[in-house]
């Protein structure tokens, strides 16, 4: 009996050596299928940026991703896994590919970026050089040696890329601007340095707010919010231009923008701020807590991680420069603490009752958010996210 079962062993070890060896061939074929593709991939951008075509096309991924799922439900491959792996491919090639982009306005001269050497200044000046623009940085030094002005005066488009507690007193100086100069800002909030840029300037002007962070490596699939200033056409080459290297353009008035911003950035950032402190008067082990959290956790915790991995003066500014923002964070702290009275009078079936009016309230956007989120958690897990 026990050579039998020795026998056995034997010949299902070697059964899965076979198979093994030819999964390892296939995995073997598939990174040289991507070597392939990342070839004819680099050649599509080169001639995007020969023709003007926008690296990112929505309408061919979207056929693209539909197509590919009919075929994995023929073959009985799961349409999930195909499209998650296709994304995937697809975004690493997307940000492989393009060396260059099309000059949307061959015929501007010199772009100066203030600030373009710090991180968001760093991708604009990054994305207008791959377009073959003259750009040039000015920094704070540049001020005192004179070279600032300078450079400024015979500038045709000019972006303020600056600490958000400094921007308006930059655009405050930029009085020697030619009259036909773009002038732009990046800030993250929009209706105060509009308004100091259309004092300041008489020439063109407009308001963009980047939606993504300094770690981004450009604008593809990325919103940037535009705020109209003055004289729309005279910037259209710019709108053109972010487009070129793959934004999504997204047109607000400056103070719908700034009132939602104190709902997306500033409660976001001010209440992981509080839940941070908390846990370091708290002091709990971190390792610990991330052997004990499930994807979800993970991943909220690692958000509030990457906050304070960042600028202290950038949330600084962005939290304290509105002082609207004080009475909507009190409202949030009131509404913290009706909660916290539920809890203490032991009242589950007032907890219950407002959960499920929050729950109306976001209606079917829950739902999706729930099968949204299913997609991070597997890939949270399969990369053990913050778990050693």
């Amino acid at each position: 009996m026990v050579q039998k079962n020795d026998e056995h062993l034997t010949g299902t070890s070697q059964r899965l050596d076979e198979l093994r060896e030819g999964i390892d061939e296939l995995d073997s074929q598939l990174v040289e299928l991507l070597a392939k593709r990342a070839a004819l991939t680099t050649e599509v951008g080169r001639i995007k940026a020969d023709s003007g075509v926008p690296v990112y096309v929505p309408e061919r991924e979207k056929r693209l991703i539909a197509s590919r799922r009919a075929q994995a439900e023929d073959s009985g491959v799961s349409p999930d896994l195909v499209e998650d792996l296709l994304r995937r491919i697809m975004r690493e090639s997307y940000h492989t590919q393009n060396n260059r982009y099309r000059c949307v306005n061959p015929g501007i001269g010199d772009v100066v970026i203030i600030g373009g050497n710090g991180a968001l200044g760093k991708v604009f000046v990054s994305l207008f050089r791959k377009s073959g623009y003259t750009v040039y940085v000015v920094e704070k030094e540049d001020w005192s040696t004179g070279s600032a002005s300078a450079r400024l005066r015979v500038a045709d488009a000019v972006i303020v890329a600056v600490p958000i507690n400094i921007t308006e007193q930059v655009i405050t100086n930029l009085t020697m601007l030619k009259p036909d100069c773009l002038l732009a800002d990046v800030t993250s909030i929009k209706n105060r340095p509009l308004t100091a840029m259309l004092k300041a300037h008489n020439g063109p002007v407009v308001g963009l707010h980047p939606m993504f962070g300094p770690d981004a490596p450009g604008m593809i699939k990325q919103v940037v919010v535009v705020t109209e200033g003055r004289d729309p056409a005279a910037y259209q080459w710019l709108m053109d231009q972010m487009i070129t290297w793959g934004a999504t353009l997204h047109h607000s008035k400056a103070a719908e923008h700034d009132e939602a911003m104190a709902y997306i950035q500033v409660m976001r950032h001010f209440n992981t701020f509080v839940y941070g402190e908390h846990l370091r008067e708290e002091n709990p082990d971190l390792e610990t807590l991330t052997q004990f959290s499930s994807p979800i956790y993970r991943l909220e915790l690692a958000m509030v991680g990457r906050l304070f991995a960042q600028s202290p003066e950038l949330y600084a500014d962005i939290i304290f420069d509105n002082p609207d923002n004080i009475e909507l964070l009190q409202r949030f702290h009131q509404r913290f603490g009706d909660a916290l009275r539920l809890l203490e009078a032991g009242d589950k079936q007032g907890f219950a009752e407002r959960f499920s009016r929050v729950g109306k309230w976001f209606g079917n956007y829950s739902n999706r958010c729930l099968v949204d989120s299913k997609q991070l958690l597997l890939k949270a897990d399969d990369g053990q996210l913050l778990r050693k």
